[in-house]
C-alpha cells in the first residue's frame, strides 16, 4: 500500500515539474521569438528585483500586470510599472498631477523612506499591477532568461520526452511477451 502511495505521488511530482518547464520553456522562447516579452489576454508577468515594494511583494516575486497605453488614467494609490531610462520600475502612485491638462504621476516605492525623484508621464507606463503575486518564482524566471536557463529549457523537456518514449516502448514490448506466454 506504501509503495503505490509513493508512486501515485512520484507520477504528481513528476506531472507538475513537467508543467513548469513546460511554461518557463514557452514564456522564455516566445519572448526570445517575439523579440519583447510574452502577452496573455493583456497581461504580462514581471520579475520582481529589488526590495522597493515588500511588503507588497517580496524581491524574486513574479508579478502580473494589465497592460495599458496612453490613454488609461491611474488613480493615487494604484501600483504601476513603468520605464525610467532603461528599467522597469513598479512603484506606487502617491500623487496625480494635473498640469495644464497633462497628467503626470509621483511615485513612491513602498519601502522606500522617500517619493521617487522623477515624474512618470503616461507614454512611459507599461501597466498596473494586476494584484497576482507568485513569491519567489521570479529567481527561476531570470535564470530560465539567461543563456544557461535557456538552454536548459530546451534540453530537459527533451531528455524528459525521450525517457518518456522509453518508458512506453519498454512497457509495451513487456505487455506484448506477457500476452505471448
Amino acid at each position: 500500500m506504501g509503495k503505490k502511495i509513493f508512486n501515485i505521488l512520484s507520477k504528481i511530482s513528476g506531472s507538475i515539474f513537467l508543467v513548469i518547464v513546460c511554461v518557463l520553456a514557452f514564456v522564455v522562447l516566445s519572448s526570445r521569438i517575439s523579440g519583447g516579452e510574452p502577452t496573455v489576454l493583456g497581461y504580462q508577468v514581471k520579475a520582481v528585483l529589488s526590495g522597493s515594494m515588500e511588503p507588497t511583494f517580496e524581491t524574486g516575486s513574479i508579478i502580473s500586470i494589465k497592460l495599458s497605453d496612453s490613454r488609461t488614467k491611474y488613480d493615487k494609490g494604484e501600483i504601476i510599472t513603468f520605464r525610467m531610462e532603461d528599467k522597469l520600475i513598479t512603484h506606487r502612485i502617491i500623487d496625480v498631477i494635473n498640469e495644464n491638462g497633462q497628467v503626470s504621476y509621483k511615485t513612491k516605492g513602498d519601502n522606500n523612506n522617500g517619493p521617487d525623484i522623477w515624474i512618470v508621464y503616461p507614454q512611459d507606463i507599461v501597466g498596473k499591477y494586476s494584484g497576482v503575486t507568485i513569491p519567489y518564482a521570479g529567481f527561476a524566471m531570470n535564470y530560465a532568461n539567461s543563456k544557461a536557463g535557456s538552454a536548459l529549457l530546451l534540453i530537459v523537456p527533451g531528455i524528459l520526452l525521450i525517457i518518456s518514449g522509453l518508458r512506453s516502448i519498454i512497457g509495451a514490448k513487456n505487455e506484448l511477451e506477457v500476452s505471448k506466454a
